[in-house]
C-alpha cells in the first residue's frame, strides 16, 4: 500500500456536464463549484488525485434514460479546461458506479489513503454511487458540500443528508 494521507476523487467534472449547450449541462450552480475544487486540490498538494470520468459507448443503454452524453473520445468526455492541469489518474467509467468494471478499487488500494474527499457532479447520481462504493469498502469519506452540485437542488440536499445519515460520510 502507498502512504498518501488523503485522496481526492473528482467525479465527472467534464465538458458534457459543465459547458453550456451540452444536453446534460448542470448549470451555473455546478460551474460555481470549480474554484472550490481548485482550492481544495491546491490546499492538499500531497493528496493523490483520481478523476472519475463518464466515457460512454455510442449505443450505451444509459441513453434510454438520459440523452447521449460524454461519448468516449468526444469533447464532452474531456475534463474541463479549468481542472485539466490537476488531473491525476483518470478512471473511465461507463455507468453511474465508479467501481463497476473499472480499476478504481485497485488504484485506491495501492494508494492506501486514510481519507477520501469526493467532489464533482451530480451529487445525487454519480457522486452518490461513488460515496456509497467508498463507504462499503471501508474508506473514511469527506464530501465538502461547496464542491458538489446537481441539476436539482432538492435532490442535491437529499443526497448530502444521505451521505451523512445513511452512509456515514462526513459532509462539511
Amino acid at each position: 500500500m502507498g502512504t498518501a494521507k488523503d485522496a481526492i476523487v473528482v467525479v465527472d467534472m467534464l465538458n458534457g456536464f459543465l459547458k453550456p449547450g451540452f444536453p446534460l449541462y448542470c448549470g451555473d450552480e455546478a460551474r460555481a463549484i470549480i474554484p472550490n475544487i481548485i482550492s481544495l486540490i491546491t490546499s492538499k498538494p500531497d493528496a493523490a488525485r483520481v478523476f472519475v470520468c463518464d466515457s460512454h459507448a455510442k449505443d450505451d443503454p444509459e441513453f434510454r434514460m438520459f440523452p447521449p452524453h460524454c461519448v468516449e473520445g468526444t469533447e464532452q468526455s474531456r475534463v474541463i479546461s479549468e481542472l485539466e492541469g490537476f488531473a491525476g489518474r483518470i478512471v473511465r467509467k461507463r455507468t453511474l458506479d465508479a467501481f463497476f468494471k473499472t480499476e478504481l478499487s485497485g488504484i485506491l488500494d495501492s494508494i492506501g489513503p486514510q481519507r477520501v474527499y469526493v467532489v464533482g457532479v451530480c451529487t445525487d447520481i454519480c457522486v452518490l454511487y461513488t460515496v456509497a462504493g467508498l463507504r462499503v469498502r471501508g474508506f473514511e469519506v469527506i464530501v465538502p458540500k461547496n464542491c458538489v452540485a446537481s441539476f436539482d437542488k432538492d435532490s442535491h440536499e437529499w443526497a448530502l443528508r444521505h451521505f451523512a445519515d445513511v452512509l456515514g460520510a462526513k459532509v462539511e
